[in-house]
């Protein structure tokens, strides 16, 4: 205990108690700990932090010093254990406290929930604060619950110091005001934004359900929703069935900008895509594997040849060829040999020389 710090015998009594109490503390702080890793976990909720403590002897020394009478024993003292859960959204600091009310018995008299003070200056201490204790009983302890944001603001202003007792000019008041003000617009519409965002590929995915794929824009989200419908997948049995080969699954997403660089802005773009050059893809893979014993094929197969069908059929094929390559392999002078060897080849396949 700090030698400056002064208590009374009431404090000095209320002190021995919590040195006597310590073990269990301990204990407690561990176990809420465990109970609310495992029940985000269940519920799928991910967050930036889980923190847990017991207060240290001399941050207790002080509070008792300035506010021991209002304790008639140390189980008064409802934040000898500490917890913090630091949330990403707003809107997760709410299903949070849906779970503290299912794993913990919640003191309703003695929590707080700051953020329905409304005060102007207060962004960083918006916190749900819970005091809890364990179903079975024990002695009570502190729950905080708040977003990323706040935290950091909170971080930020007990460093820089303007919750002192040192008066601050009003210049500074109002630009701590402002930034308070920006940033918690900045939490709730970073929330506003992930709603709108999770509603959209809701939206998506119903309209893929339904094979409505000329209302889907061709993007990173729904290109991969897109490939859980395997849409690639009959024409990559067609060209294993050449050597009766054995397809092992290698990711499509790098295809997405090569589509992209075909003008795609849709699925059904993509879809059409697919409809149209899949028996000229077949016809370039059978000149290719036909020639050779290969019985293990990459599910890249058939989007491969069908690029390379596409990149044939237009003008500035060698251009495009040579894109396809780099985009795939990384971009090295074989890929322009490689173009070059597909021009030559292609040159008597039937697709070639139609109008």
């Amino acid at each position: 205990m700090s030698n400056q710090v002064k208590l009374d015998p009431h404090g000095i009594a209320l002190m021995q108690q919590f040195r006597e109490l310590l073990p269990t503390l301990e204990q407690l702080g561990k176990k809420a700990y465990d109970l609310l890793c495992d029940a985000l976990h269940e519920q799928g909720i991910y967050v930036t932090a889980v923190e847990h403590r017991v207060k240290k002897e001399a941050s207790l020394a002080k509070k008792l010093e300035l506010k021991g009478a209002k304790y008639k024993s140390i189980d008064d003292v409802t934040d000898l254990v500490g917890l913090r859960i630091i949330t990403f959204y707003t809107d997760e600091v709410d299903k949070v406290a849906a779970i503290a009310k299912r794993i913990f018995d919640i003191d309703w008299k003695e929590s707080v929930d700051k953020r329905k003070l409304h005060k102007f200056d207060t962004f960083g201490y918006n916190s749900l604060h819970y005091i809890c204790r364990l179903k079975e009983g024990g002695p009570r302890f502190e729950l905080q619950m708040r977003t990323a944001l706040q935290h950091v603001w909170s971080t930020i202003e007990h460093d820089i110091g303007y919750k002192t007792d040192v008066k601050i000019q009003n210049e500074y008041l109002r630009q701590f005001s402002r930034l308070a003000g920006t940033l918690e617009l900045v939490d709730n519409e970073f929330s506003r934004l992930r709603t709108e965002i999770t509603n959209y590929r809701r939206q998506m995915k119903a309209l893929l359900k339904n094979g409505q794929l000329d209302d889907v824009l061709l993007s990173s989200d729904s290109f991969r929703s897109y490939l859980e419908l395997n849409p690639f997948d009959r024409l990559n049995k067609h060209i294993a069935a050449v050597n009766q080969a054995e397809l092992y699954p290698v990711s499509m997403m790098p295809f997405l900008s090569i589509f992209e660089s075909f003008g795609f802005e849709t699925l059904g773009d993509v879809q059409r895509f697919i409809e149209e050059n899949s028996e000229d893809a077949y016809q370039l893979a059978l000149s290719q594997l036909a020639i050779t014993d290969l019985d293990i094929l990459s599910t890249t197969a058939a989007p491969l040849y069908l690029c390379q069908v596409y990149a044939l059929k237009h003008d500035d094929s060698r251009k495009r060829l040579i894109f396809i390559y780099d985009t795939l392999n990384g971009k090295t002078d074989s890929n322009i040999t490689q173009a070059d060897m597909m021009l030559e080849q292609a040159k008597t396949l039937p697709f070639m020389h139609s109008e």
